[in-house]
């Protein structure tokens, strides 16, 4: 009796060990063979010719898909009932969803960037903490890398429901720079200088021209405010040149840049 037990034992155990380890082997290889053939598909076919936004994101939408895939080969292969099987990931998709209430926001939020477009990969885009080169759009969050090579992982979530300053939409953009001179300084003569120093500047586009006004009587200067535009690529190029250029400019028309100062008057 017990060598007929021990037996079917021993044959069940065979049995349900060979199903697992073609299990794991299915998980195993099918993940990686998966991976490769995505990867593959995005990168050398027509795929590769879509908005790149769009490629980003149906590219890991497409792996999690494939994973789950996978996930329920293998669960077939263990003998676990595909209704069943089913039924317990419903229940488990319920109780996850409610777990991940976050993640399942930043997918619906990955939805609406795709669909809407605020932003798209190359441009650079601001928020209220944040600012940086838009270099991947995920499912479920968006990395910006800033100017000195550092990653911000964003939650789409908080891309979609907030506010985002969009700095590439436009070809071109305006520089707004305040420049500070004596009061004794000529008005018109200041105006001319600080637009021929705008016309050299590299980047500066004459159409639409520079444009300058005095804006304010400061405490101590005469406030001018001078308005360049240059296309966006290089709107930061203009940026760092600027402000050195009408410095020179102003030094070579002898025209003084005053700093703060208080008269104060004694009393014998």
């Amino acid at each position: 009796m017990w060598q007929r037990i021990w037996a079917e034992m021993e044959q069940l155990l065979t049995h349900v060990g060979l199903r697992l380890i073609a299990a794991i082997a299915v998980l195993v290889v099918g993940i990686w063979l998966g991976r490769k053939l995505v990867d593959a598909m995005f990168r050398k076919n027509r795929l590769t010719k879509m908005d790149a936004s769009v490629h980003s994101f149906l590219h890991s939408a497409v792996k999690i898909l494939l994973y789950v895939l996978v996930v329920i080969i293998a669960a077939g292969i263990l003998g676990i009932p595909m209704t069943s099987f089913i039924t317990v990931l419903a229940s488990a998709g319920v109780a996850i969803g409610l777990a991940l209430q976050g993640s399942l926001a930043n997918f619906a939020g990955g939805l609406m960037i795709l669909l809407f477009k605020p932003f798209q990969i190359g441009d650079y885009i601001e928020t209220d903490k944040y600012a940086g080169e838009v270099r991947e759009i995920n499912v479920f969050y968006t990395l910006l890398v800033t100017y000195d090579k550092k990653h911000i992982t964003l939650p789409n979530g908080t891309l979609s429901n907030g506010a985002v300053i969009n700095h590439f939409t436009e070809p071109i953009r305006r520089l707004d720079c305040v420049f500070h001179v004596a009061y004794d300084s000529d008005i018109a003569y200041t105006e001319r200088t600080l637009l021929d120093a705008a016309a050299k500047i590299p980047y500066v586009l004459s159409d639409p021209a520079p444009v300058v006004h005095l804006s304010e009587n400061g405490e101590s200067s005469l406030d001018f405010t001078l308005r360049v535009w240059s296309e966006s690529a290089h709107y930061w190029d203009v940026d760092a040149a600027i402000h050195s250029a009408v410095k020179q400019a102003l030094d070579q028309a002898q025209i003084k840049m005053p700093y703060p100062q208080m008269d104060i008057h004694l009393k014998r």
